[in-house]
């Protein structure tokens, strides 16, 4: 078995294999100066001497193709709210039910499994495009489902669609932002999957379940469109020999009339070193520059799941009923405000206080308020339900569980995916993200089919469990993770060396 670099010819030379790697959508020439500044570029006005004299455009990149994780948080919140009126409109059990919840997961395993391969032959906005397209299919055969065949199948096709999302916005992202940026950028990608679950939560309120997966194509059919007007990712084009649209995508994505002159020898000195060693066999692995970025990040990816966040949202109107609160949809829809609000904290944080240290609080805070909760649970469990005690501790526990969400979106939610996208060397990023993102979801579907049942086993002993993993979590920080605010994707690859 090997790991296989997938380079092109060096400086423009593209070898046989690199023209059938061709980006799937072209970077464009829309943003490319001649030598005297003019052409193209004035004909296209004051929106393109906007580019011209900002770096915005990272941003405004990372704010199109943040659409997919909205579409990825969307359908994960859409099963919350229509469980009732799905099994009465469609006659579906309880278990069927439970089988087209977990059926995105199942896809989503399949699209994580491509997602590396996919975003490495066709680039990383076509892998996008691929994305997108089984989304707004699956989002129809929902909306059209007479019975549990087409709703089985638009599950499946979302969850194809998310796995491909999940792997690819946050490299993609890494790749364009600039370095004092990229850990702000790369929070969008949580902050979106959070905002797509608060709007399917509160629409669902509302809105009947078909018209509510009309609705979920939105995101998709904006972004297919919004693709076309962004560079594909510089590295990713270096990688496969094509540097003159290496260094335009580049020159965009930092301002027309910024000197890139340095960060282009370094990408380039990078995709030099990687091409020295096209094949890495198995054996290698067990080397320090692969094993542990490695090793860090699938570690960061499952202990993220192992939390019990999914279990804990999927089930959390059932949690809010255990805990003695009346209306659960509202309080379900209150605890995913929560969690975009303390995102969006972690996006402004992320480049501030760095990765490492926010890590270190919110497996603290994880920690402390899962033992709040169980505590809660085992108390009230023992006492009579008309003491004041009861009431108590059903407030505590409802507190607790606010502090979990609030500590967990402050780094658990939206780091691990910032630091697998930035440590992953380059000539195995696409097999390790692969697996990193399958891990991921291969635990998110276990977690979440035993929630249930542990759950019904033990309310106070399921959320001892989490928090004895969140301690778990918290010496994996402290121990093998290190700080990479502040440096170049280059500069971590060397550090492994």
């Amino acid at each position: 078995m090997s790991f296989r670099d997938e380079s092109g010819g060096e400086d423009g030379r593209s070898s046989s294999a690199s023209d059938l790697r061709k980006p799937f959508l072209h970077t464009g020439s829309w943003y490319r100066m001649s030598a005297a500044g003019g052409g193209a570029m004035d004909r296209l006005g004051s929106s393109a001497y906007g580019l011209r004299d900002s770096s915005i455009s990272a941003l405004l990149c990372t704010l199109i193709v943040a659409l997919g994780p909205i579409q990825f948080g969307f359908t994960c919140g859409y099963s919350s709210p229509t469980q009732d009126a799905i099994m009465a409109d469609l006659g579906l059990t309880l278990s069927e039910f439970s089988l087209f919840g977990s059926l995105s997961n199942v896809g989503a395993m399949v699209g994580a499994i491509a997602s590396g391969q996919i975003a490495e032959y066709i680039g990383r906005k076509g892998s996008l495009m691929i994305a997108a397209i089984p989304n707004i299919i699956g989002w129809l055969a929902i909306s059209f489902a007479n019975d549990s065949s087409f709703l089985f199948m638009g599950r499946l096709l979302e969850g194809f669609g998310v796995g491909v999302i999940s792997y690819t916005v946050p490299v993609y992202i890494a790749e364009i932002a600039p370095q004092n940026m990229r850990g702000a950028l790369g929070s969008v990608n949580q902050l979106s999957v959070t905002i797509g679950i608060l709007l399917a939560y509160t629409l669902g309120m509302f809105v009947p379940w078909r018209i509510l997966s009309v609705l979920g194509i939105l995101p998709c059919s904006i972004l297919i469109p919004g693709l076309f007007f962004i560079p594909e990712s510089p590295r990713w084009l270096a990688k496969m020999g094509k540097m003159e649209d290496f260094e335009s995508s580049l020159q965009v994505l930092r301002g027309f009339e910024t000197d890139i002159s340095a960060e282009v020898n370094e990408i380039k000195r990078s995709v030099a070193s990687s091409r020295r060693r096209t094949t890495i066999r198995f054996a290698e692995i067990k080397h320090k520059r692969y094993s542990v970025p490695l090793m860090i990040g699938i570690g960061l990816l499952i202990l993220q799941q192992l939390s019990g966040v999914n279990g804990i949202f999927f089930y959390a109107a059932s949690i809010f009923k255990a805990a003695g609160l009346k209306n659960s949809n509202l309080a379900t829809c209150g605890l995913g405000a929560v969690q975009v609000v303390a995102t969006g904290i972690t996006t402004w944080l992320t480049d501030k206080a760095g990765r490492r240290l926010l890590l270190i609080i919110s497996a603290i805070g994880m920690t402390v308020s899962l033992l709040v909760v169980s505590v809660s649970f085992f108390v009230k469990d023992n006492i009579q339900e008309a003491s004041h005690l009861h009431s108590v501790m059903s407030m505590l526990s409802l507190a607790g569980l606010v502090a979990f969400v609030l500590a967990f979106s402050l780094g658990m939610g939206a780091i691990p995916w910032i630091i697998m996208s930035e440590i992953l060397p380059v000539n195995i990023k696409s097999l390790a993200g692969s697996t990193a993102t399958l891990a991921n979801w291969m635990t998110s579907w276990l977690i979440t089919m035993t929630a249930s049942l542990m759950l019904n086993w033990s309310n106070g002993g399921t959320f001892a469990i989490y928090a004895a993993v969140s301690m778990g979590t918290l010496l994996f920080v402290c121990l093998c993770v290190p700080e990479t605010k502040g440096r170049t994707l280059e500069e971590i690859a060397f550090s492994f060396r």
